[in-house]
Formats: structure tokens, C-alpha cells, sequence
């Protein structure tokens, strides 16, 4: 009977150690995504971001590339600890898992309460926001010294398929339209189908009229981004607490180590 236990233990330890496994691989796939997009969002998305003068959106991206690189570092360790079956590298890989994921919950909380408490703060910042782009878009757009501004504007107006901050309208303030050497309407990024000097014809079959203009297409772009990223996150959570059971029954398993 006892060598049938022991056997039976065995194969409870594999199955552990494989599950364990296949999770590490799952976790550290998420990290991967997450790594992705903040470097996706970074080399893609970060110059048009930029012109909403705000520290916050650049701050969020290099969050998570750092959320990125723990998390995958963390799954190594994980495989690491689980294919040497080393218990002093399970304690480790737990205590990790476990400060990720408080961490998740403290952020989350703080996000809740502060959302609730300060929802007018937000409103305010948002309408800050929208200024900013709107004063950007009208005093810095072709002008000497702005190219990277110039570069984003046209940019963000064709990938968004937008005009002006809030509309077409907007440019008729800015100071490239009444400059001199000037005869367009709107700069040749809004038209449908950009061409040299297309900016003369500000009619809706020529350029982008779309209600709301160029800040509320971003303000959905950030919003869907911030959707993706708490799915992720969820679910990272949860494949953080399979990983800990799984972390724990095999270091309960595992017969002393050496090391």
C-alpha cells in the first residue's frame, strides 16, 4: 500500500508541476500583451497623444511596459521554479504573484473612490484637456519650430478622419488660415483625399465633417484603450490567483530540496 501512495503522490506532483507550467506560459503571454500595446502606444500613438499637453497618457504607457516587463519576468521565474521543481524559488515566485496582485486591487480601489470623489475634478480636467488641443491645433500648426506638432495634427486629422478640435470650423481662427501666403480653408490632412491644396474646398463631400471633431475621436480611441486594459488586467488577476493555488499545492508536494 504505501509504495501505491507514493506513486499516487507522484503523479499528483506532476500534474501540478505541468499545470503550474502551462500557466507561467499563460501569464507570461499577458505580459507580453501588455509589454505590446505600451510599446505599440508608445512608438505609434504617443505623438498625437502628446497634444493634449497632459503628463498623464505618457506616464500610463510607460506604466505599463514596466507592468509588462514584471509580469514576464515574474512568469520566468515561474517556469524556472516549477521545471526545477527549487522550493525556495516557488517561495519566491508566490511572494510575487501575491504583491502583483495586491497591488492590482490597492490600484483598482484607489481608481473607484477617486472616480466617485472627484467625478467634477474629471470634468474639469477633461474640458482642460479639449482647450489645450483646441489652442494647439490654432497657434502652433504650421508655424517655425512646430513641425512635430504640425507632423501629429495631420496625423491624428487622417487616421481619426476628423477636422478642428471640435470641428472644421475651429481652423477658421487659427493662425496658419490667416497667415499671408495662405489660401486653404482647412489644412489639406481633412480632406478625404489629401491632395496638394484639397484644403481650398471646405464642403462634406470634400473634407471630414464629423460631429465633435478631432478630441472626441481621441477621447473614444483612449477609452477603448483603457477597456482593453482592464480586461487584460482582470484577467490577469485571475490567472494570478489559479497561480498561486497551483504554486501552493506544489510546494506542498515537493519533497525537500537541497537548494
Amino acid at each position: 500500500m504505501e509504495p501505491q501512495r507514493e506513486k499516487t503522490q507522484t503523479c499528483g506532483t506532476i500534474c501540478l508541476k505541468y499545470l503550474l507550467f502551462l500557466f507561467n506560459v499563460l501569464f507570461w503571454l499577458a505580459g507580453g500583451a501588455v509589454l505590446a500595446v505600451g510599446v505599440w502606444t508608445l512608438l505609434e500613438k504617443s505623438d498625437y497623444i502628446s497634444l493634449l499637453n497632459s503628463s498623464f497618457y505618457s506616464a500610463s504607457v510607460y506604466i505599463l511596459i514596466a507592468a509588462g516587463v514584471i509580469v514576464i519576468v515574474t512568469g520566468i521565474i515561474g517556469c524556472c521554479a516549477t521545471l526545477k521543481e527549487m522550493k525556495s524559488l516557488l517561495i519566491v515566485y508566490l511572494i510575487l504573484l501575491f504583491c502583483i496582485f495586491l497591488l492590482e486591487v490597492v490600484a483598482g480601489v484607489l481608481a473607484y473612490i477617486n472616480y466617485q470623489e472627484c467625478f467634477p475634478l474629471c470634468y474639469q480636467l477633461d474640458e482642460e484637456l479639449r482647450r489645450n488641443l483646441h489652442v494647439t491645433m490654432q497657434q502652433k500648426y504650421q508655424q517655425p519650430g512646430e513641425e512635430s506638432v504640425t507632423q501629429a495634427v495631420d496625423k491624428l486629422q487622417q487616421e481619426f478622419k476628423c477636422c478642428g478640435s471640435h470641428n472644421s470650423s475651429d481652423w477658421s481662427d487659427s493662425v496658419w488660415i490667416h497667415s499671408a501666403d495662405n489660401d486653404r480653408l482647412v489644412p489639406d490632412s481633412c480632406c478625404k483625399t489629401p491632395s496638394d491644396l484639397c484644403g481650398r474646398r471646405d464642403h462634406p463631400s470634400n473634407i471630414y465633417k464629423v460631429e465633435g471633431g478631432c478630441i472626441m475621436k481621441l477621447e473614444e480611441f483612449i477609452l477603448s484603450q483603457l477597456y482593453i486594459l482592464g480586461a487584460v488586467g482582470i484577467g490577469i488577476a485571475f490567472l494570478q490567483l489559479v497561480g498561486m493555488m497551483f504554486t501552493c499545492c506544489l510546494y506542498r508536494n515537493l519533497k525537500e530540496d537541497p537548494y
